[in-house]
C-alpha cells in the first residue's frame, strides 16, 4: 500500500507539473496567450481573470491572474506587467507567477503589422507535504492515525522563465505563434531534476461584419478562430467563433480534449466583463465535474495622448 500511494502520487505531481494554466476566455487577458500582444490596445490595459475548473471535484484547480499593458511611443512598442496564481488539492500544490512583457511593433507596408514579443517571469512553486498521506499512515479499523515514515520533501522552488511571440495582423485578420519556457526552467519539488517543458501555441481569427447596412444602429460582426497548444506529448485544438453586436458578445468553442464552451460578454468603451463555462466531454463526465466557470474583468483606461495612426488588432475581447 505504501508503495502505491507514493507512486500514485508522483504520478500526478508530475501530471500536473506537465501542464500549465489554461483560460478559455483567451482574449481577454491576450499577453497570457501570447506576450506580443502587449501593447495591442494602444492606450492602458488592465485586465484579470478568475477559473474555477472541474469545482464538483475535490480538490479541483483554481486560476487567477491579471496583466495590465499600455503601447509606449518611445520604445516603439508595448510594455506591461503580468501575474498568477494557482492553486491545485485545496492549496496542496501552489503556483504563483509575476513577469514583465515587451513587444515590438513594426509597420510592414500601409496593410499590414507584426509584433514581436517577449516575457521574463520569475515562478514559484509550493508543495505543502503536510497535506499529503501515505498507505502507511492507515489502520485497516481506524484510518489515517499513524505517521508516515516517507522522509518530508516539498517546501518552495523559485526559478526564472522566459516565452516570446509574435503576431501578425491587418486590418480584418491576425495569426500567431508564441513559445513559453523557452529555457526549461527546473521545477522540481521532491526527486530529481524535472524541466518544465515548452509550450507551442498557434492562434489565428478574422472578423467578417455580416450586417453590412447596420438596421440597428450597430454592426454585427462575426470573428471564427482557431487556437492550437502543445506540451510535452499534451496538445490540444480549440475551434470557435463569437458573434458581436454592439455591444454584446457571444461564443461558441469546441476544445477536442474534453469540452465544449459557451462564452457571454459585454464592453464598453471604459470596460468590459466575460463569463464562460465549459461543459466536460471527457469520461470524467459532466455530472461528476460540474463543468468550469470563468469569468473575466477589464478596464480600458485613458491614455495621456493617444497614439496617432496606431493599428489595433481586430481580435475577440472574450
Amino acid at each position: 500500500m505504501k508503495t502505491i500511494f507514493s507512486v500514485l502520487f508522483l504520478l500526478v505531481c508530475n501530471i500536473s507539473f506537465s501542464q500549465d494554466p489554461h483560460f478559455t476566455q483567451f482574449y481577454s487577458n491576450p499577453v497570457y496567450l501570447n506576450p506580443a500582444f502587449t501593447g495591442s490596445n494602444g492606450c492602458p490595459r488592465l485586465v484579470t481573470n478568475y477559473r474555477n475548473q472541474w469545482n464538483g471535484l475535490t480538490g479541483n484547480y483554481q486560476t487567477t491572474s491579471f496583466a495590465y499593458d499600455q503601447y509606449v511611443k518611445s520604445v516603439s512598442g508595448g510594455v506591461g506587467v503580468i501575474g498568477l496564481y494557482d492553486s491545485q488539492g485545496q492549496n496542496t500544490i501552489q503556483t504563483s507567477m509575476l513577469g514583465l512583457t515587451y513587444s515590438y511593433h513594426l509597420k510592414v507596408n500601409r496593410k499590414f503589422s507584426i509584433m514581436f514579443g517577449t516575457r521574463v517571469a520569475y515562478f514559484q512553486k509550493f508543495l505543502d507535504w503536510s497535506k499529503l498521506t501515505f498507505g502507511d499512515m492507515i489502520d485497516p479499523r481506524r484510518g489515517f492515525i499513524y505517521q508516515t515514515s516517507e522522509a518530508q520533501r516539498g517546501g518552495t522552488k523559485g526559478f526564472l522563465d522566459i516565452s516570446s511571440g509574435v503576431i501578425g495582423f491587418s486590418k480584418n485578420y491576425f495569426f500567431g505563434l508564441a513559445v513559453h519556457h523557452m529555457n526549461r526552467p527546473d521545477e522540481s519539488l521532491i526527486l530529481g531534476k524535472s524541466n518544465l517543458p515548452i509550450r507551442y501555441t498557434a492562434h489565428l481569427g478574422s472578423t467578417i461584419r455580416i450586417d453590412k447596412n447596420g438596421r440597428y444602429g450597430v454592426g454585427t460582426y462575426l470573428m471564427p478562430n482557431v487556437i492550437y497548444q502543445y506540451q510535452n506529448g499534451f496538445q490540444e485544438l480549440n475551434i470557435g467563433a463569437y458573434v458581436k453586436f454592439g455591444n454584446l458578445t457571444t461564443g461558441v468553442w469546441y476544445r477536442t480534449t474534453d469540452a465544449f464552451i459557451l462564452s457571454f460578454g459585454y464592453q464598453s468603451k471604459k470596460y468590459k466583463l466575460g463569463y464562460s463555462y465549459d461543459l466536460t466531454t471527457s469520461k470524467l463526465g459532466n455530472m461528476a465535474t460540474q463543468g468550469s466557470h470563468e469569468i473575466s474583468l477589464g478596464f480600458n483606461l485613458k491614455c495621456k495622448r493617444k497614439p496617432r495612426a496606431f493599428r489595433t488588432i481586430s481580435c475577440p475581447s472574450f
